[in-house]
């Protein structure tokens, strides 16, 4: 997994959105997410600079300040809602997918206009934090990843 430049993120690779919402999650980010197919995981929405989204769990949130969304919406955090149906939180989505057991969700795309993503997009996959699984579609992060044609593309 290359680090695109010093001292910043590093990319497992690009994902290209599909024409039903369809984005494969690398099997690197699998396994160093612990996110085991299948299961349901959290959409939270991306940054300013970079857009698009994360993945992430329960598990993983534990004891994070992320997690107060969660926390305040007891029908979110139990999968009570419709799947792929957002609510907002102070602004932002929120919402829950299947990850699939081929290693790929599959999200609305009324929903993920939410996150400003589109069919066709890709989105490069990052290591976000501990906490979630970054998926970023604009901003300097895209403009660097470009410049770096061995990064992989998961269909």
């Amino acid at each position: 997994m290359p680090q695109l430049v010093k001292g910043g993120k590093h990319a497992y690779g690009w994902s290209e959105v599909g024409a039903t919402g369809k984005i494969v999650v690398p099997d690197e980010a699998l396994a160093e997410y612990n996110l085991t197919p299948p299961c349901k995981v959290f959409l939270l929405s991306g940054s300013k600079r970079s857009g698009g989204f994360a993945i992430t769990t329960l598990s993983l949130l534990e004891n994070s300040v992320l997690s107060r969304p969660l926390n305040e919406n007891p029908k979110l955090a139990g999968f009570q809602l419709p799947e792929g149906e957002t609510i907002t939180v102070a602004g932002k989505p929120y919402c829950w997918v299947t990850l699939n057991t081929d290693g790929s969700i599959t999200v609305p795309l009324k929903t993920l206009k939410q996150y400003g993503v589109k069919a066709g997009d890709r989105l490069l996959s990052v290591r976000g934090s501990c906490f979630a699984l970054g998926f970023c579609v604009k901003g300097p992060i895209i403009e660097e990843a470009k410049t770096h044609p061995s990064l992989t593309l998961f269909k």
